[in-house]
């Protein structure tokens, strides 16, 4: 058991107020990177009651640990070891919500929560995957984009196939939006994700990779044609095209 986590399940011990007071004492903020590992570490420990009320925290922090948190919570319910399985249902439309949230810290904690959940159970990240592209929307897609597109995650076959599914269908979305939109901010959060996931897709699966992003690369839409040029940029990509 890491320091962090020694210090999280002790304030677990002694109360909600104690664990508050850890996270926002040592969350890094204000500041120009939060406290990641303390984050895990509430995670990898708080008890499912704290992880739901955190989630739904005003205090940006807070809600951040919450959301990561409830990948565990969801983990536990996917391997059947949760004793509160009949709340999985609220907890996924809470995940569901903070892929979503006005806070990019937030929907980047909802992106953990199903990295954490993938590393577990890879079934049940694509799954969550494919409901959050389904939605149409492009902060949801984004969630799917960034938790299936880590480079750890990888190293299972399915997952490598998702995570091109997820790209290729996340590209389409933002194909598909209206020219008078493309500037609007949940767009533009879907073309950034998209501006580095396809060259970790590729990477993770070059076979299948780069004949798909060869293709991608004669697309005439203006968005794609940027996604595509970020994606060159990428070290891990630019070998393999090279």
């Amino acid at each position: 058991m890491g320091a962090w986590t020694e210090r999280v399940a002790a304030a677990c011990a002694a109360g909600e107020a104690a664990v508050t007071e850890l996270l926002t004492t040592h969350s890094g903020l204000p500041g120009p990177r939060a406290n990641l590992a303390l984050l895990a570490a509430f995670g990898d420990v708080a008890p499912a009651d704290l992880v739901v009320l955190l989630a739904d925290a005003d205090d940006e922090y807070l809600r951040s640990c919450g959301t990561a948190a409830l990948g565990r919570l969801l983990l536990e319910h996917a391997r059947a070891a949760s004793p509160r399985a009949a709340d999985a249902g609220a907890w996924r439309a809470t995940l569901d919500a903070r892929a979503c949230d006005a806070s990019w810290r937030v929907r980047e904690a909802a992106a953990m929560a199903g990295q954490r959940l993938g590393a577990g159970e890879p079934a049940a990240l694509v799954a969550l995957a494919d409901a959050w592209l389904r939605t149409g929307d492009p902060l949801p897609a984004r969630a799917a984009v960034a938790a299936l597109c880590e480079p750890a995650l990888l190293r299972v076959p399915a997952l490598r196939v998702a995570a091109l599914d997820a790209c290729a269908r996340a590209t389409d979305l933002l194909r598909a939006v209206p020219a008078a939109h493309r500037r609007d901010a949940d767009v533009r959060t879907l073309r950034q994700a998209l501006g580095y996931a396809w060259s970790v897709a590729v990477a993770g699966d070059p076979d299948a990779g780069l004949p798909a992003f060869v293709v991608l690369a004669r697309d005439p839409d203006a968005d794609v044609a940027w996604v595509v040029r970020e994606n060159r940029k990428k070290k891990r990509l630019a070998a393999l095209l090279a």
